[in-house]
């Protein structure tokens, strides 16, 4: 089926696939009683950190006293109630979304944070959702043969922004809402999303000229401090990126009415995100830290963040590359960053999809070897996703870092013929810690030494 709308899109028209798109947002808003209407609506969108910032923000609106619901890659929220996102999209189709809408309404939220991706946006799924404010988190080249081009996948971004300022005011609960706009100062493409029509446009940043700065910030291994103003701020996320996440947060929920310091009192009530820089802690003298980077940039940061609580650890990295054609061009150069920041690169599956499994992988492995990366030495190629995290922590030694990347809290593996096979990396890694456990002791009674288990075996994809 899904070969069969790929090769759809592609033959039909863009006019009438366009058309398509806004009939179905026309038809699903009209199903579901429009409750975006009755909703104060915030889109998330970028390249980076929409899930958390959108997570965060949603945590932040509840210091006012409120019910909130929102949608992200990670995670659903209505209200106090939260389960995982396991439809391999961050902006849900049509449907789903206008349904989830009214959900919220139903159970009594004021506010909705809907993360908004570029693809959700050229499928035209942000019709027929009222949006207030916009928040604007970074830019990067990513998804650009979905696109075209940079600047293709720029004016999809844009357009949230433009379909925003395009909207009537709305009146909620007797009182007119304006329509924000919150812009990232640190990042370069900010200015281009600066869109006429926009009640209020704010800044946040950590360099000059933002409207909400943050100054004092310290990093620590479980998390980020910062000032905004007089206001100290805590963050149990880990990484300095974390700081422009919430201070995403921050700017738009002060810019809907609340006050500064009782954002400050709920967001250090958050004990984190799943998947992102997760933590798993089975009682090893190591670190394994599982997160949802996928993309280069969003890797350089979580190496940047291993860089600084290493000590003199070594980091070793499990990593892959999605299929079914997203983008490409990005698997080398995964291969070349992992092999360049990481002491040991391990290339397994991640979501292969229709394509060979194996081809992924070598041509991640491609971009290790072009960095120097040796066969054996410090790369290596296990396609099972499950013996390549065994391999992880059964060569990590006392203060090294194992990272698994690309999925998160993610609870399936996309695989071929549509099928999704049940896989959480939180799950594996915890499985693999207590495997290691297990044998070592039984090595310590046998009199004997810990082996390392075998770096491959059969693969439940092969």
């Amino acid at each position: 089926m899904h070969a069969f709308l790929e090769l759809l899109r592609r033959l039909l028209p863009k006019g009438v696939l366009d058309s398509y798109h806004r009939f179905l947002a026309r038809i699903a808003a009209v199903l579901y009683g429009h409750p975006s209407q009755k909703l104060i609506v915030i889109g998330v969108t970028g390249t980076n950190g929409k899930s958390t910032t959108s997570y965060l923000l949603a945590k932040a609106l509840e210091a006012g006293g409120a019910k909130t619901g929102c949608t992200t890659t990670a995670l659903f929220k209505v209200g106090n109630h939260e389960w995982v996102n396991d439809t391999k999209m961050t902006m849900p189709g049509r449907f789903r979304l206008q349904k989830l809408l009214r959900r919220m309404v139903s159970e009594g939220c004021r506010y909705a944070v809907v993360e908004t991706s570029s693809q959700g946006i050229l499928q035209h799924r942000h019709r027929e959702i009222a949006y207030d404010a916009c928040v604007f988190t970074n830019l990067t080249p990513e998804h650009i043969e979905a696109h075209g081009s940079f600047e293709a996948y720029k004016r999809a971004k844009k357009k949230l922004f433009c379909h925003t300022a395009s909207l009537p005011p709305k009146f909620f609960e007797g009182e007119a809402i304006p329509h924000i706009e919150v812009l990232n100062k640190n990042d370069a493409h900010a200015e281009d999303f600066v869109v006429p029509g926009f009640d209020r446009v704010v800044w946040y940043g950590t360099v000059k000229g933002a409207d909400v700065a943050a100054s004092d910030i310290i990093e620590r291994e479980d998390g980020v401090s910062f000032t905004v103003g007089e206001v100290p701020f805590t963050v149990h996320i880990p990484g300095r990126v974390m700081v422009e996440n919430a201070l995403a947060a921050v700017a738009t929920a002060e810019a809907l009415g609340i006050p500064r310091e009782r954002i400050s009192e709920r967001l250090a009530s958050v004990p984190g995100m799943p998947g992102r820089v997760e933590r798993v802690d089975e009682g090893q003298p190591f670190r394994v830290i599982v997160d949802y980077a996928y993309e280069p940039a969003a890797l350089e940061k979580l190496f940047d963040y291993a860089d600084r609580i290493r000590g003199g650890g070594r980091i070793i990295h499990v990593t892959g590359s999605a299929g079914g054609g997203r983008d490409t061009a990005r698997r080398v150069r995964i291969g070349e960053l992992s092999a360049r920041r990481a002491d040991i690169t391990i290339v397994t599956n991640e979501d292969p999809y229709d394509e060979d499994p194996q081809a992924i992988i070598d041509q991640v492995a491609e971009g290790g070897i072009i960095a120097g990366a040796k066969e054996g030495i410090s790369l290596f190629r296990i396609p099972d996703r499950m013996n390549a995290i065994r391999k992880a922590v059964g060569i990590a030694l006392p203060g090294d870092t194992v990272l698994l990347t690309g999925k998160g809290n993610e609870p399936v593996m996309a695989v071929a013929h549509g099928k999704k096979i049940p896989w959480d990396d939180r799950e594996a890694a915890r499985k693999a810690l207590q495997e290691l456990a297990h044998t070592a002791i039984s090595a310590e009674d046998a009199g004997g030494k810990h082996r390392e288990p075998a770096p491959d075996g059969p693969s439940a994809l092969q």
